[in-house]
């Protein structure tokens, strides 16, 4: 190429010569040859002759999408409720499955799936393939928000468990008690389990059955969450609670591999006897000298403490002992006695039924629920009358001064200030009004 340039600009130059125009000409042949050769050089280098100007895209590949271990673009979804009386079998049955569905019922083990699980309202969702046929392929029976289990009714039955992720969120709240703990909560838009949780916390320190009406509580805690629903309440941290004027702290804080709450000095808040044996019920009548009987009609010491609560309502042991007395009269009913140490005993009367296990001789924990409330012996409804006594002599329980556990070991306690500080930290420096709450950032 550059030859046939060369000898055609030759020619031109030796035409030109004889029209006498030499040396312009000459200077503007070479540039000409020279910006003709670059041009194509570049060319060739630019685009080769085995590049094509056409490409393929590269093919994305999308995951499915998933629910249950399931892909549920593939198949149309129903969701239903549990009818009343209708078992997994009936379910099972009405859908049509064509695998053998009774050598399935009569193999299926209770750690695989316990058909008691199925419960008149829960519910449960039926995948149907998306073909002329629209057969079942798969059920999933919601057992709580966060367990589920899936029936595979293809060619063979099976079942397995699948859980949501159940993600914590840390908070702060507030609220101020103006009926009870647990309808403020209510009505304050918390989780009331937050309420069971705070009583068992300040259940040596506080006693939930004489609210004021004013009385507050902070806490800092986890709530747990399940695709933005609340099931419940995890690890609280830190919370204080002003109670008749007086404000009583609780810190998490672990000792000897065990995670208990403290107060802001480092002494446990768990003692020797709980404030009350039940939870969230009222006292009706007091420790008392002289009160009139409302059933024998006629005035007699009343030397207990009774707590109105509904029939069926857990009791629990005051504190760890051994039952010394369990049994039936006609004035106390189902009672029991547990004597604690060489000083103290509590007595519990009107049971409607004993715990399951429970008897004589054996050794309770503090917490351990003994009985249920009732209306056994001379009793107008159902309540727990509560006894204490001191030495033989009956005391009034409101009265009982327990002696806390052991506090925080000295070789622990610089940790713990460093623990009780963060806290106080983080929920004072947080600004919210009463009957509210926030999220904090984790």
């Amino acid at each position: 190429m550059l030859i046939n340039s060369f000898l055609v600009v030759l020619s031109q130059i030796l035409s030109l010569i004889m029209l006498k125009k030499v040396l312009p000409i000459l200077i503007i042949s070479v540039i000409l040859v020279f910006a003709i050769d670059s041009y194509v050089g570049i060319t060739e280098l630019t685009i080769p002759k085995d590049q094509s100007d056409e490409s393929t895209p590269e093919a994305i590949s999308v995951e499915p999408i998933t629910e249950y271990g399931i892909p549920v673009d593939s198949f149309y979804i129903e969701e239903y409720r549990v009818k009343r009386n209708q078992t997994l079998g009936k379910i099972l049955y009405n859908l049509k499955v064509k695998a053998d569905l009774g050598k399935f019922l009569y193999n299926l083990k209770p750690e695989d799936f316990d058909v008691r699980k199925v419960k008149a309202g829960h519910k449960y969702k039926i995948f149907y393939t998306k073909d002329s046929v629209q057969a079942p392929a798969y059920l999933v029976y919601e057992a709580s928000p966060i367990d589920f289990y899936v029936f595979s009714l293809k060619d063979s039955l099976y079942v397995y468990p699948f859980q949501k992720d159940v993600v914590p969120v840390r908070k702060v709240s507030e609220a101020e008690i103006k009926t009870s703990l647990w309808v403020d909560m209510k009505e304050n838009n918390l989780n009331p389990q937050l309420a069971l949780d705070l009583s068992d916390i300040f259940a040596w320190t506080v006693d939930f059955f004489s609210l004021y009406k004013g009385d507050r509580f902070r806490v800092m805690y986890e709530e747990l969450y399940v695709d933005s629903l609340s099931v419940g309440i995890g690890t609280i941290y830190a919370a204080w609670f002003e109670h008749h004027g007086e404000r009583f702290y609780a810190f998490r804080f672990e000792q000897d591999s065990v995670a208990t709450y403290w107060d802001e000095n480092g002494n446990s808040l768990r003692k020797s006897f709980l404030k009350a044996p039940l939870r969230f019920s009222r006292i009706s009548s007091r420790f008392s000298r002289r009160r009139f009987h409302p059933v024998l009609k006629i005035y007699r010491p009343h030397t207990g403490v009774d707590y109105a609560a509904p029939a069926g309502t857990p009791v629990m042991a005051l504190g760890d002992g051994v039952i010394v007395a369990k049994g039936y009269n006609k004035a106390a009913g189902n009672y029991i006695k547990i004597k604690h140490n060489g000083v103290y005993t509590s007595g519990y009367n009107h049971f409607s039924r004993f715990a399951k296990g429970i008897k004589k001789g054996m050794r309770v924990k503090q917490g351990q629920v003994i009985g249920y409330v009732g209306s056994t012996g001379y009793a107008t409804g159902p309540h727990l009358d509560l006894r204490i006594w001191k030495n033989g002599s009956p005391i009034n329980p409101l009265k009982l001064k327990s002696p806390p556990v052991e506090p925080i070991r000295k070789e622990n306690m610089n940790a713990f200030k460093l623990v009780v500080e963060k806290y106080l930290a983080l929920m004072d420096s947080t600004s919210i009004s009463h009957s509210d709450s926030i999220t904090l950032i984790n």
